[in-house]
């Protein structure tokens, strides 16, 4: 669970920056800060009387809502506006109310003199840190009104690859839902009218419907620990996904899962080849955008993988080398990779890549779609029709009899 932590750090210019930041651990957070260019000074976490009590689901941004703001920040910056004007509209005609607070903020720490990306790396849970450094290097280059315009284009590339994942799963998982509801329905309040019934004939039940009236019995006896013991495993898997050895075990194993496995893959390559496209466009040094890449991977396999690429980098290697070495890059994208690197071209090459992999993942995942739907629905016909038939086997077997 994440605790809430106050922060008192230095940015590049030797700056003192106070804020709060959210986060698992003080090493995390530390790592975190270290990430976005700061030299932590002071770090700890605040009491629970400190902590202000939210609702972290109501207090989130949308890509979409940062992406549209990102865009209409651009044009006004491009139109010769300032920097406080443009953040005050904005502030005004956000649609998300956390983001037009946010924004407010922001621009009273920019009308005291702070830099904006300081004034935004004061809000780590509305801006990643990718925006925080990519603006700060638009800042520094002195191409603000560009830099906002390829964030813009980042969230809604991937906004979109998002979008149509859940669009199409959400058909399946509806199917899902509603075959386990009426299984549980059947279960849980028709079977047990038919038990009298079955009583009341004698003899020896078939034995689907001797199996079925025990799982029914077993739920009606037990559901009030059944219940509580299914939030406790759900509890303790997401507790040891948070850990880092099981978070590297976990990923490990969606990589390598029979049909999802590939989809997996292509969306980590695509995630990790357009953010490390974007931020050396924008000017963002390699060695702090491969940081940036690997906090955000999303994968702990592939972040350890861009982390030993850092690592040889540092010491004067190439990136597509160690990427080649480590099995979790395919053979074509380390070798676009490596011509982008000879060409000098590297950013417009992990661009197209990640087009490249945006259209494989859309693909596969309209062939795991066409093949889960005819699944799902024989999966939902067997099971609700394996009930029926158990239920109805016994009057089958005494007309039978009177016959």
């Amino acid at each position: 669970m994440a605790v809430n932590f106050t922060y008192r750090v230095k940015d590049v210019r030797g700056n003192l920056l106070t804020g709060q930041i959210d986060g698992d651990s003080v090493a995390m957070v530390a790592n975190k800060l270290r990430q976005m260019g700061y030299t932590v000074i002071e770090l700890k976490e605040k009491s629970l009387a400190q902590r202000e009590i939210t609702l972290p689901f109501f207090n989130r941004v949308k890509l979409k809502d940062l992406a549209v703001f990102s865009r209409q920040f651009s044009t006004m910056v491009s139109a010769g506006l300032s920097l406080t004007r443009c953040l005050a509209v904005l502030a005004e005609q956000s649609q998300s109310k956390v983001l037009q607070k946010t924004i407010a903020e922001v621009l009273k720490d920019v009308e005291q003199g702070k830099s904006l990306s300081d004034a935004m790396a004061k809000h780590p849970s509305i801006f990643p840190p990718i925006y925080i450094n990519m603006v700060r290097a638009g800042e520094i280059g002195g191409v603000l009104d560009e830099v906002l315009l390829r964030v813009a284009d980042h969230f809604e590339r991937e906004q979109s690859i998002r979008s149509k994942i859940k669009s199409a799963m959400a058909y399946p998982v509806a199917m899902f839902a509603f075959s386990m509801l009426i299984t549980f329905i059947l279960i849980t309040f028709i079977v047990p009218l038919f038990v009298k019934m079955f009583q009341d004939m004698g003899g020896t039940l078939p034995l689907p419907t001797q199996m079925l009236l025990i799982a029914s019995g077993l739920i009606h006896k037990t559901w009030f620990v059944m219940i509580p013991t299914l939030f406790g495993i759900v509890y303790l898997f997401r507790l040891y996904g948070k850990q880092e050895n099981g978070r590297r075990k976990i990923d490990s194993i969606k990589l390598h899962l029979p049909i999802f496995g590939k989809l997996v893959e292509k969306m980590a390559i695509s995630k990790f080849s357009r953010t490390l496209g974007t931020l050396m466009s924008s000017g963002v040094p390699i060695l702090q955008a491969l940081d940036i890449v690997a906090d955000n991977a999303g994968n702990a396999i592939i972040a350890d993988s861009v982390l030993k690429a850092r690592e040889s980098i540092k010491e004067g290697e190439s990136l597509a080398k160690p990427l080649s070495s480590d099995k979790v890059f395919p053979p074509m994208v380390v070798q676009m990779i490596a011509v982008g690197e000879e060409t000098g071209a590297l950013d417009s090459m992990l661009s197209k890549i990640a087009d490249f992999y945006d259209d494989e993942v859309s693909t596969a995942v309209e062939a795991l779609t066409s093949i889960l739907e005819p699944v799902m629905i024989v999966v939902m016909g067997v099971i609700i029709g394996g009930i029926i038939v158990s239920l109805y086997l016994p009057m089958f077997k005494v007309i039978t009899l009177i016959k």
